[in-house]
């Protein structure tokens, strides 16, 4: 085990180093010997010091504490590695990742080093299914997406975050390769700054704004979103405000048919705030509100985007170590003089879902199973493009769904959803046909 680490951090040519060699630091290891080179190297850059200033002990096996206390000093050379180098520090770090984590403040400083530099994605495969939805000829129930994310910590203050996003990709038909649109789009250029204790500054383009919070069901949306945000956080008590544009779904503007005509549709934008309250055992409450502007906000100025604000709350309970019950309210406020189909000004949608279990990616064989039920009123979803799991009508529906996601390999996870006793709300439309989910998903 000695050897193997030593060998990956003597690659990285002691990047701490200000000379090409110091003397022989250790009794036992003599000039002729195959490693001296490397040891001194590191010798001299301070990641190893030997056993009481004067030996190597280089047939020793060394505990993974010891390898890990060696990683976390090359780590704080990072600002001066190559790139390759910090890639195979990083590679390191992932390797002894528990003991680094156990080292306490010393590693949360080296993680504040100027090059701290981290790459992570995921990619996903998924198979959607709804009769009223499927056509014989053009089958897009399967897609893909794959992800890429690098975060750089600037300074102790400063993250910079880019992703890259293929969005969904379908299959396509007749034993084509793809459908045509490849595209690949940057769904995150993000800075944050950190100030204070508790305060934090965010600007530029996220990928998962979510209406509520994260916490929240995100019924409304959970997509790109450009946005400039202020928050405070102390751990119990959060305030959140900012403003900004919807990026994607039928809110985000562009050409869309209007009386027989393509119109150029002016995107949504909204103003919004949010108070949120931390519990023990990880329960939380909130409240939100967003005020909408753009989206033609009426058919007489051309657009089909009624929503003139939001207001909502939530709850999410823990009991114990596995169960979690979430409750979700918003109601809907339309512009001066639009009414839905039953004439109300306004509508409402209640969410409700238990879960049962845990999951977590980096945990084997760890799972979960959920049951929920929605109950939306005409008008009441904004035609973005939501976090649920749920796709086709999202409004004016009563439907009940339950699912289970399992982690059947490190940073593998396989989940299944499917909605029963589906039914319309109001008018004569018959029942909506039911849904179905199932998907890979792998991080890395």
């Amino acid at each position: 085990m000695k050897a193997k680490v030593l060998a990956a951090l003597a690659a990285t040519m002691a990047v701490g180093a200000t000379c090409a060699f110091a003397a022989n630091p250790f009794v036992d290891v003599p000039t002729d010997s195959w490693a001296y080179k490397s040891v001194v190297e590191l010798a001299d850059s301070g990641i190893v010091q030997g056993v009481d200033g004067k030996y190597f002990e280089g047939n020793r096996n060394i505990t993974r504490y010891e390898a890990a206390e060696m990683v976390a000093k090359a780590m704080a050379h990072m600002d001066r590695a190559t790139v390759e180098q910090r890639a195979l520090i990083n590679k390191l770090a992932d390797e002894y990742a528990d003991e680094l984590n156990n080292l306490g403040v010393r590693v949360s400083n080296l993680e504040n080093k100027v090059g701290n530099i981290k790459f992570t994605g995921d990619a996903r495969l998924r198979y959607r299914y709804q009769n009223d939805n499927k056509s014989k000829e053009d089958d897009n129930s399967w897609d893909y997406r794959i992800r890429l994310r690098g975060t750089a910590q600037v300074n102790d203050r400063v993250t910079a975050t880019v992703g890259l996003s293929t969005d969904n990709q379908n299959f396509g038909a007749n034993g084509q390769a793809h459908d045509g649109s490849n595209d690949v789009f940057a769904d995150i250029i993000n800075v944050d700054y950190a100030f204070g204790s508790n305060w934090k500054v965010s600007a530029g383009r996220t990928s998962a704004y979510i209406l509520g919070g994260p916490r929240s069901y995100g019924y409304q949306y959970g997509d790109v979103f450009d946005r400039a945000q202020l928050q405070f956080n102390n751990g119990k008590f959060a305030v959140t405000g900012g403003y900004g544009k919807f990026k994607e779904g039928d809110i985000a503007g562009g050409l869309e048919k209007w009386d027989g005509e393509e119109v150029e549709m002016e995107g949504v934008k909204t103003a919004y705030g949010e108070v949120e309250g931390f519990f023990g055992n990880n329960t939380a409450v909130g409240v939100y509100y967003n005020n909408f502007v753009g989206g033609g906000n009426s058919a007489v100025e051309g657009g089909d985007f009624f929503a003139d604000d939001l207001w909502g709350a939530y709850t999410s309970v823990n009991f114990g170590s596995k169960w979690n019950v979430l409750a979700n309210y918003e109601n809907v406020n339309f512009v001066n003089g639009e009414k839905n189909d039953n004439g109300d000004d306004n509508a409402n949608v209640w969410i409700g879902r238990v879960t049962y279990g845990k999951t977590s990616m980096a945990t084997p064989k760890s799972w979960d199973l959920w049951v929920e039920y929605l109950d939306a009123e005409e008008g009441a979803f904004l035609g973005g493009s939501t976090n649920s799991w749920r796709f086709g009508q999202m409004d004016n529906i009563k439907s009940w769904g339950a699912g289970i996601d399992y982690v059947f390999a490190k940073n593998a996870m396989f989940s299944v959803m499917q909605s029963f006793g589906s039914q319309t709300k109001d008018g004569p439309d018959s029942d909506p046909e039911e849904q179905t989910r199932a998907q890979f998903v792998f991080t890395f």
